[in-house]
C-alpha cells in the first residue's frame, strides 16, 4: 500500500492544476456563471465569491466522497492478491497518460470513460437544473455537490490514482488535495471569465499540462519507474 505522504498531497494539487484546462471545459461555464443572478451593487463581489466558495467546496467533498469509496476495493485487492497493487498501478498510469494526451489535444480517448457514469448523472441533472439560477450559498453548495459526479474523464482518470492511496481516508484526502488543485481555476473562472478562457485556450499551456500528466503517468507504472531507477542508478 501507498502511504498517504506530503509528496502524495502534493501530486494531487499539480494533478488538478495542470488538468484544470480540461476541468474548465466541464465545469467553468457554471462557476463562470455563478452570481450572474445577483444585482450588481453593494458587495456584489463578496457575494459572487461567496457563491463561488460554496459551490466549490461541495465539488470538492463529492470528489473526497469518491476517493473513499474507490479506494476500498482498491485496498481490499491489493491485500488479497500480491501482484494486484502493481496491476493497480500500470492500469491508474496508463489512464493518466491518456488523460495528459487529451489535455495536451493530442488524442482524446479518455472522453470513453465518461460514458461510464451517464446512468448516474442523467439522474441527477434534473436536480442540477432545479437549483439555477444560484443566488444563496446553500444552493450553490448543493449545485456543487451534485456536479462533483458529472461524468468526467479527469475525475476518473484520477480516481485511478486515488485508488492506490491503501485506505478510505487516503483515497479521500488525494482527491480532495486533486480538488483543491483545480480550485484556482474555478475561481478565476468565476471571478474574471474573460481574461482566463483566453490564457486556457493557449497551446503552449495545454501542451505543458498535458506533457506534466503524461510524465506523472509514466512514473506511476511500476516497470516505467524501474527502468527510471535503473538507469539513474548506473
Amino acid at each position: 500500500m501507498i502511504e498517504l505522504t506530503l509528496g502524495t498531497l502534493l501530486s494531487g494539487l499539480l494533478l488538478g492544476f495542470f488538468g484544470s484546462a480540461h476541468c474548465l471545459g466541464m465545469c467553468g461555464g457554471i462557476s463562470g456563471s455563478l452570481g450572474l443572478a445577483i444585482p450588481v451593487g453593494p458587495h456584489y463581489r463578496r457575494r459572487q465569491f461567496a457563491l463561488i466558495a460554496t459551490y466549490n467546496l461541495g465539488r470538492i467533498t463529492s470528489y473526497s466522497v469518491l476517493g473513499a469509496l474507490i479506494a476500498l476495493p482498491g485496498m481490499a485487492l491489493e491485500m488479497s492478491h500480491g501482484h494486484a497493487g502493481a496491476v493497480l498501478r500500470t492500469g491508474a498510469g496508463l489512464l493518466m497518460i491518456a488523460l495528459g494526451l487529451s489535455v495536451g489535444q493530442w488524442w482524446q480517448g479518455v472522453k470513453k470513460l465518461e460514458r461510464l457514469g451517464m446512468p448516474l448523472w442523467s439522474r441527477l441533472a434534473p436536480l442540477t437544473r432545479k437549483l439555477m439560477p444560484v443566488t444563496s450559498p446553500a444552493k450553490a453548495l448543493l449545485l456543487g455537490l451534485a456536479w462533483g459526479w458529472l461524468p468526467c474523464g479527469l475525475v476518473y482518470s484520477t480516481l485511478g490514482w486515488a485508488a492506490l492511496q491503501g485506505s478510505a481516508a487516503g483515497g479521500a484526502l488525494a482527491m480532495a488535495a486533486f480538488g483543491l488543485g483545480t480550485a484556482p481555476a474555478m475561481f478565476a473562472t468565476g471571478m474574471a471569465a474573460r481574461r482566463v478562457e483566453r490564457w486556457r485556450n493557449r497551446d503552449w499551456f495545454r501542451h505543458l499540462a498535458g506533457g506534466m500528466i503524461v510524465l506523472f503517468g509514466l512514473w506511476t507504472i511500476p516497470a516505467v519507474r524501474g527502468m527510471l531507477l535503473h538507469g539513474a542508478a548506473h
